[in-house]
C-alpha cells in the first residue's frame, strides 16, 4: 500500500510559478511510475506529467509541455511539478498518483494509488 499527499498548491495570480510536492509513505517509491493529474470544476480528470520509474522518462500534456515540469527525488520518495507562467486554464484540483506498471502514464485507470490533491486557483 501507498499513501500519498500532496502540497503547495495555493492562490496565485497568471505569469506567476507554484511547485507542487507529492510525498509518498513507502521506502520502495523508485519502483513506481508517477504521474500528475488535474481536475477543473465541470470537468472530467485529465493528464498533466508523468515520469517513469525505470528511466525517468517524462512525458506531458500538450497544454502544458514548456510550462510545467515533473522531476522525483527517490531518496526523499518524493516527486514534484513545477509549474510556470500558470493562467486561469490551469486552476484546478492537482493529483499525484503511482503505478508499480508500465502501461501508458497518461491513462487514469492505469494508476493504482492516488493521493487526495492540492488546490491551484489562478486569478487576478
Amino acid at each position: 500500500q501507498v499513501q500519498l499527499a500532496e502540497s503547495g498548491g495555493g492562490l496565485v495570480q497568471p505569469g506567476d510559478s507554484l511547485r507542487l510536492s507529492c510525498v509518498a509513505s513507502r521506502r520502495t517509491w523508485s519502483w513506481f511510475s508517477l504521474g500528475w493529474f488535474r481536475q477543473a470544476p465541470g470537468k472530467e480528470r485529465e493528464f498533466v506529467a508523468g515520469i517513469r520509474r525505470v528511466n525517468g522518462d517524462t512525458t506531458y500534456a500538450d497544454s502544458v509541455r514548456g510550462r510545467f515540469t515533473i522531476s522525483r527525488d527517490n531518496p526523499e520518495n518524493t516527486v514534484y511539478l513545477q509549474m510556470n507562467s500558470l493562467n486561469p486554464e490551469d486552476t484546478a484540483v492537482y493529483y499525484c498518483a503511482a503505478t508499480a506498471t508500465l502501461r501508458s502514464m497518461r491513462i487514469e485507470a492505469n494508476y493504482e494509488y492516488w493521493g487526495q490533491g492540492t488546490q491551484v486557483t489562478v486569478s487576478s
